[in-house]
């Protein structure tokens, strides 16, 4: 199959190494504004013993698509960006593989649903998470009824001060780019609970703050500079990210600034930054459940814990990342059982190469599905609407958001 990637950075070399390694496909095309970034791509095609693919600028990706004779596209750009893509891709008849998120705002998201339907077209979008081991056994549990009819869910993600603050470091840091961590990364969360739920979200209302990252903070951590590299300032301080210290990092990013002048590497605390790192969110379901979840951009560890009360009892997830992982089932009048099953700690609890295989060979994924676009969209939602809230500080209804 003739595939084209669009958005050569660092989380499309999931897709180029996997792509690379299946004789069904062939990427004859790269797509992205800087060519320093395709070249990396295109070494690591020739490394898997592939051809190398022909380089193509945004401005001329309809061309592409008419002359490299496109029959698949794998889009992992900038968030803000994937709608121009699957929308061209869609009405040319191009099967389209949609990193997550699928876009960034309500309209962007309504054009591709609305093209979808026009074309009949095949969109994936890649929410890796339900091919976790851990998390489709969570789904197993709650389709099976082991807690009975769910009520309640409380979710608390917590990104740690080093890949939390890698969002307020790159291109993330602005929302016209990301729609922030309600869309960029806790639409990651939100598509779980919809699909452990079989549930989707009608009501939303949310607060969400700056309070670590960006200039004038109290703490005591910000020093003066603008980005890491070349910076005395930065040498020693814990927050930096030192892209000359990394080879990938060195050759996708800091050797790609001249063409682009895009810096990996900002001070997490200088001016910029228009996301939230502390955003608290009430969701209700049609099924009369509801959800309190919580995303904390600057914990001193990484991981996440999620409860489920039911009316037969109560389901517990805890995770500490590459440390601690349990699945406890409290029922009502019985001793808890453990229901902790075995995983990965790298890739997304091993979820990354099961999505690939979905994706890509069509491979039985054992209870998960990938997510079609009208999933996606009920995933995407929940964000969009916590950021109307955070702005308007009223509830907001879904359906006011997307007509899905």
């Amino acid at each position: 199959m003739r595939t084209a990637i669009v958005g050569t950075g660092h989380r499309a070399q999931l897709f180029t190494e996997g792509l690379a390694k299946r004789d069904a496909y062939d990427v004859v095309a790269l797509c992205d504004p800087n060519s320093v970034r395709m070249a990396f791509h295109n070494r690591m095609l020739l490394a898997a013993g592939r051809r190398t693919a022909h380089l193509w600028p945004p401005a001329r990706f309809e061309e592409m698509l008419r002359v490299e004779r496109i029959e698949l596209v794998v889009v992992t750009s900038v968030d803000a960006t994937h709608d121009h893509y699957i929308v061209a891709a869609l009405r040319a008849g191009t099967r389209v593989i949609c990193e997550k998120p699928m876009t960034t705002d309500a309209a962007k998201a309504q054009r591709i649903l609305d093209t979808v339907r026009e074309t009949g077209g095949s969109l994936s979008v890649a929410y890796n998470y339900r091919f976790n081991p851990v998390h489709r056994r969570v789904r197993q549990l709650l389709a099976e009824g082991a807690i009975g009819r769910v009520h309640s869910v409380h979710f608390e993600w917590m990104l740690d001060v080093s890949h939390g603050a890698d969002y307020f470091r790159r291109w993330h840091r602005d929302k016209a780019n990301s729609g922030g961590l309600m869309v960029h990364k806790a639409s990651h969360h939100f598509d779980l609970v919809n699909w452990w739920l079989g549930a989707e979200p009608c009501l939303v209302y949310a607060r969400g703050q700056l309070a670590f990252y960006g200039p004038d903070r109290e703490h005591g951590y910000a020093r003066e500079y603008q980005r890491a590299h070349g910076s005395a300032a930065a040498a020693d301080d814990p927050f930096a990210l030192h892209l000359a210290d990394n080879t990938t990092m060195r050759e996708l990013y800091l050797d790609a600034e001249g063409e682009d002048g895009y810096y990996r590497d900002r001070n997490v605390f200088a001016p910029g930054v228009t996301i939230e790192d502390d955003m608290a969110v009430l969701v209700t379901y049609d099924t009369g459940a509801t959800m309190t979840y919580h995303l904390t951009a600057y914990a001193p560890f990484e991981g996440y814990r999620v409860v489920f009360n039911g009316s037969g009892g109560r389901l517990e997830l805890n995770v500490e990342e590459s440390t601690f992982t349990s699945i406890a089932l409290r029922p009502l009048w019985a001793e808890p059982v453990d229901h902790t099953v075995p995983h990965d700690h790298e890739g997304h609890g091993g979820a990354d190469p099961r999505v690939l295989a979905a994706l890509l060979d069509g491979e039985p994924t054992d209870g998960a599905s990938i997510a079609d676009g009208r999933q996606a969209a009920l995933a995407l939602v929940t964000g969009l609407a916590a950021n109307r809230s955070f702005e308007t500080g009223l509830p907001v209804r879904t359906d006011e958001i997307l007509k899905l």
